[in-house]
């Protein structure tokens, strides 16, 4: 999912864990992150802005005031922190957030739940073995034309990638595309960026991934269908100009294989396209899967979509009648009845249908988590009053910029954020709070920082050695992950220019 990697457990056949110093999961960094917090409470001073009607801050009306903690209560904020992080309620009048408080929903249940039903509907489909019999027939189909087959299989994870966080289920396709390529004449880096970067641009510029944009959106406290046309037009751009790097490269190696970078194994140049294992034919269920899976990601994006507002240019238009402004309570409720239709017409039977959902919910809780511990941070920040000061003190950094340069600020601040917190969730839920209202005082639309929030996840998950994507993906292929660097850079340095113009175009843009 997503994004990203960090928030999707990892098909079986991935590579044994690395002997040595290996990365902490997401889950002990919210831990750590979550005791800093506390402890910085104790010396960052209390503060507020003056909130609008729609309860956001006004710039320009910071002040100090009396957080009114005392060590006891700081205890305790620091003790339920995870139970706030899923139902905390926040008082209407004294802005604290507790679960046994009266008011609005502060904790992220919503968000929880829909991680869960997401994960139940992705695991019912991939037991049926549609969506890997659909993908490895189209490799199999394009064997014979090189640059057809990298521009088709790159196509299909960037579409997955985009709209639901397809990452860590490629460390499956190692296995059929790697022959395929050796057999064309590539080498195996050419396998590998098909594989890692075709999924990985898509969830760069995901539009409605649920585990980046979806989580974002939601701790920014917009859409998941704002700013849905930006997003689009990304990533049409990128994932052209991602396909078209692999397939120049792969042509180089071709005509002169002394090109590569990854070099050849014994056996490597032995393969033959025409011996290639063909897989199975796509039964009639497998097309009917196939085509519900569409229906409901297609209805997911409809569902969502501000049409008024996407098709008009303005954010404040009168929405239409057959608009849905449906969130993350629908589509929790979506995407469980749309597993259970699966499985229905796959013929599961209610005990393995049951067990399916159940497992593919349990697989899902670590990110669902990690969104509920990254919540939990920002109800200490929250309740020790610090939140508004933290944000004061970025609005004198920004203050002044314009809106395309804050912009590229925020993708380029949340470069290091996307390193140290590998969980694409957890770090939407932490940064966004933050963020989301610096968009306002700078005078540009929330969905941009979303934008450039999740490019920023996006392209360092292309190639840091802490996503099970990248380094379980040069592991599988045989390949050195100097080698790999050397491959990625200059696309990488390409990515990167494009998404800063993109958001500060659509920063002037909305």
């Amino acid at each position: 999912m997503s994004g990203a990697a960090g928030t999707r457990p990892a098909p079986e056949d991935e590579p044994p864990a690395r002997k040595g110093f290996t990365f902490p999961s997401a889950l002990t960094i919210l831990a750590v992150v979550t005791l800093a917090v506390w402890a910085l409470a104790f010396l960052i001073p209390p503060g507020s802005y003056d909130r609008d009607a729609e309860g956001a801050p006004v710039q320009g009306t910071y002040h100090r005031v009396d957080a009114d903690r005392s060590l006891t209560d700081r205890l305790d904020d620091l003790f339920l922190s995870p139970v706030n992080g899923l139902y905390g309620v926040q008082d209407a009048r004294t802005g604290e957030v507790g679960p046994e408080l009266a008011g609005e929903l502060y904790g992220s249940a919503g968000v929880f739940l829909f991680v869960l039903a997401i994960g139940a509907f992705i695991t019912v489909v991939f037991a049926t073995g549609a969506l890997d019999r659909g993908i490895g027939r189209l490799a199999h189909r394009l064997r014979d034309r090189g640059a057809l087959l990298i521009a088709g299989v790159m196509l299909v994870f960037s579409l997955l990638g985009t709209v639901e966080g397809f990452a860590e289920e490629t460390l499956g396709f190692y296995g059929l595309i790697i022959p395929l390529m050796l057999a064309l004449g590539y080498d195996r880096m050419v396998a590998t960026g098909t594989i890692i970067l075709g999924a990985g641009v898509g969830v760069l510029c995901s539009t409605v991934n649920p585990f980046a944009t979806g989580v974002a959106s939601s701790a920014a406290g917009i859409s998941l269908g704002d700013g849905i046309v930006l997003r689009a037009i990304m990533w049409v751009v990128l994932t052209a100009v991602t396909i078209g790097y692999v397939i120049r490269y792969a042509g180089r190696v071709r005509e002169d294989p002394d090109r590569s970078l990854s070099g050849f194994l014994p056996g490597d140049r032995e393969h033959d396209a025409a011996d290639a294992q063909e897989p199975p034919e796509l039964s009639g269920l497998h097309r009917t899967v196939l085509v519900l899976v569409a229906l409901v990601f297609g209805f997911m994006i409809f569902s969502v979509v501000p049409w008024a507002g996407a098709l008009t240019g303005d954010a404040d238009a009168t929405p239409y009648g057959f608009e849905l402004g449906w969130s993350f309570p629908q589509l929790a409720a979506l995407f469980l009845v749309a597993a259970v239709l699966v499985g229905a017409v796959a013929g599961f039977g209610e005990q393995r249908l049951s067990a399916t959902i159940v497992r593919g919910a349990a697989d899902f809780i670590s990110p669902a988590l990690v969104i509920v511990l990254a919540r939990g941070v920002t109800v200490i920040m929250n309740n020790s009053r610090i939140t508004d000061t933290v944000l004061h003190s970025i609005e004198g950094v920004v203050s002044g910029t314009s809106s395309a340069l804050f912009a590229v600020f925020v993708f380029i601040v949340n470069l290091p954020l996307a390193f140290l917190i590998p969980s694409t969730s957890g770090h939407a839920t932490l940064a966004m709070p933050i963020l989301a209202p610096l968009a306002d005082f700078a005078g540009v639309s929330r969905a941009v920082v979303v934008t450039a929030w999740q490019a920023a996840s996006g392209w360092m998950n292309l190639w840091v050695p802490t996503t099970a994507v990248t380094i379980g993906g040069v592991a599988l292929a045989k390949i050195g992950y100097d080698a790999y660097l050397r491959f990625v850079w200059p696309l990488l340095a390409i990515l990167a220019v494009l998404i800063c113009g993109f958001v500060a175009l659509g920063a002037v843009w909305t």
